[in-house]
């Protein structure tokens, strides 16, 4: 029969750094929260081979005396659990500070060289110990201003088991790079430095605002094309309150390593957050693309158990549906504010494929060329002058008048630009391809995707109609059209025939693999049946279960809006552009059309200027 027996004290430690130190980053992370707990307003990091080689943190917080120093590395001894919390009474899920396990330093010391240097306030000098992979090799005075000095050296050197599955230099560097940049994200009111092989990566200054702090580090353009958070929900003695920074769906990414979510001050990577945020912005961005954001989640301490993982990166709620509620909902209240607004400016590459035309003076020929080509405008409108100039006079005053005069006419504009106050989306002035609207603004001009603009105006006509009565906005077909679907997919229009029905889609099973389709919304009038229901179909197959029934429903509605849209390729009338302009301005989220793309681009008076020499 197999003995129980207790493990020896150095493999304790090492199950303990395989939880916490599974890689340099890891380690950054825990030396790095244990400096912001201690109070510290200047942080600085300082690694060499992206953290395999070394790493130094440097803070100014409260500092340790040797006592603490050696109780510190000692296993589950902590400084961060208040005595209140601790025994049979205490209440472990009040703790608000970013670690508290006391595990760190002492799994650390296990699978690496660690120095420790630290002087508190009140001290007249400072004290080292120096631990080799859980041995104590020396230890002393040491000179250094208050706060703490912590350096790490040759992780894993000894176990060589872990120390194979490192990553090359630049893969360590760029887990370290994003640890940092999460952990400034989180503490504006902290100032951190960051260097990797004596090269300066980031360094920011205590007590930014957050959305400085947050452009800063993600990318500078950012608060130029994102709105600001701040909403609350649940009892008012202790709300759930969400802050931050969200980028608009026109501004995002391919992949969502451009996403960082924080709970009570702590960066997190929850699968929650996530899937909110992604149904935050189901229907404004494309399905392969994903929005650029940072939101602060501060939730009462009894609300969330911050001790579901020893590194503390996930989280679990009391109420997750309210979470996920606050988040989706508080996120398109934010981006309904700042709707109407699109890619603030063409891309620099689009700009500098204008090319403009050299510039010379006119040549004697080139004079004689126009001379001859508005010849037969002199022969029907002879310019007018007096009998008593010379004839010298005469020919250079017909040379005038031929190179100044226009040889065609144009249309009498039909209304100046509207006042950009009132309309700033400006009056229609032509279509290029029979897809780009034209409009002249007050501050300059104004290009339109008509079927991606128009897109999203359907989306929100079908979003109205659903929450008045879509049964009432709907449209019956003067004769029921039958849709052949496979068996699949004709089962999953069945079961969603209710919902689709309040929107003013009424469908039936007609079959096995068939669904007759009797009224479409009004907005969709003239919609390819077959066509849209197969879409909706896939779309219902592809998301399954994932995602709430609202959600689904918005997914539906902007498959519906993407049939229902004025298609690139048509004709408009300066009447029919001029509405569909006055109906961006009262839309909300006019600004990107269902799948994330600008609906609409500017082009100021200055960038016009600057294509003609001008500026």
């Amino acid at each position: 029969m197999p003995l129980i027996r207790r493990l020896p004290e150095g493999l304790v430690n090492r199950i303990a750094a395989g939880e916490v130190v599974e890689r340099p980053a890891a380690a950054l992370k825990e030396i790095v929260e244990n400096a912001i707990d201690a109070g510290a307003r200047e942080i600085s990091v300082v690694l060499a081979g992206g953290g395999l080689e070394s790493i130094e943190v440097t803070d100014n917080g409260c500092g340790m005396s040797s006592e603490e120093m050696a109780l510190a590395l000692e296993r589950h001894a902590t400084s961060k659990l208040p005595v209140e919390l601790v025994g049979e009474e205490g209440a472990i899920e009040q703790v608000v500070t970013l670690g508290f396990r006391g595990e760190a330093l002492p799994s650390i010391a296990s699978v690496a060289r660690l120095t420790i240097e630290s002087r508190p306030a009140d001290s007249a000098q400072g004290w080292k110990r120096v631990t080799d992979h859980g041995e104590t090799i020396a230890e002393g005075p040491a000179a250094l201003p208050p706060g703490t000095r912590i350096r790490v050296e040759d992780v894993f050197a000894r176990v060589p088991a872990r120390r194979k599955f490192l990553r090359s230099a630049r893969s360590e560097y760029m887990a370290c790079h994003d640890v940092m940049r999460r952990l400034a994200m989180a503490r504006p009111e902290v100032g951190f430095r960051f260097e990797n092989d004596g090269r300066r990566i980031f360094a920011v200054q205590p007590e930014e605002s957050l959305e400085t702090r947050v452009s800063r580090l993600v990318a500078r353009e950012l608060a130029d094309n994102a709105v600001s958070i701040d909403c609350a929900r649940g009892p008012v003695d202790a709300p759930i309150r969400l802050t931050g920074i969200a980028g608009l769906p026109t501004y995002n990414r391919g992949v969502a390593d451009h996403q960082y979510l924080f709970v009570n001050g702590r960066p997190v990577k929850d699968r929650l957050l996530t899937g909110a945020v992604r149904g935050a912005y189901a229907d404004m961005l494309a399905r392969d693309r994903h929005a650029v954001l940072a939101l602060f989640l501060e939730v009462p301490p009894s609300e969330v158990d911050v001790n579901v993982h020893p590194a503390k990166t996930e989280v679990r709620f009391r109420d997750a549906a309210l979470v996920r509620s606050l988040i989706v909902g508080g996120l398109r209240d934010a981006l309904s504010a700042g709707d109407r607004r699109s890619a603030q400016q063409p891309s620099a590459q689009a700009m500098a494929a204008w090319q403009s035309e050299p510039v010379s003076p006119p040549s004697a020929d080139s004079l004689s060329l126009a001379l001859r080509e508005q010849r037969s405008m002199f022969a029907s409108h002879p310019p007018a002058m007096p009998r008593h100039d010379s004839p010298a006079q005469t020919m250079w005053r017909d040379m005038e008048t031929a190179l100044l005069e226009p040889s065609a006419r144009a249309e009498a504009a039909e209304a100046t630009a509207p006042d950009a106050e009132e309309f700033p989306m400006g009056a229609a002035r032509g279509q290029i391809a029979e897809t780009y609207i034209v409009a002249e603004a007050a501050d300059g001009l104004v290009i339109v995707d008509q079927h991606a603009a128009h897109e999203r105006l359907t989306l929100e006509r079908l979003r109205t109609a659903g929450a008045e009565s879509g049964v009432s906005r709907a449209q019956a077909l003067l004769m029921p059209e039958v849709v052949e679907l496979d068996e699949a997919d004709a089962e999953r229009i069945e079961i969603a025939a209710e919902k689709l029905g309040e929107l003013g889609l009424a469908v039936e099973r007609f079959g096995p693999d068939a669904v007759l389709v009797r009224s479409l919304p009004a907005a969709l009038s003239g919609a390819n049946c077959q066509k849209l229901l197969q879409d909706i179909a896939d779309d219902i197959a592809k998301n399954g279960e994932a995602l709430l029934l609202g959600e689904k429903l918005d997914l539906v509605l902007a498959t519906m809006a993407c049939h229902g849209s004025v298609r690139a390729g048509r004709r408009l009338s300066v009447a029919e552009m001029n509405a569909l302009l006055r109906e961006m301005e009262r839309t909300p989220r006019s600004g990107q059309c269902n799948h994330g793309r600008p609906t609409w681009v500017k082009l100021s008076m200055g960038d016009v200027e600057k294509l003609f020499g001008r500026h």
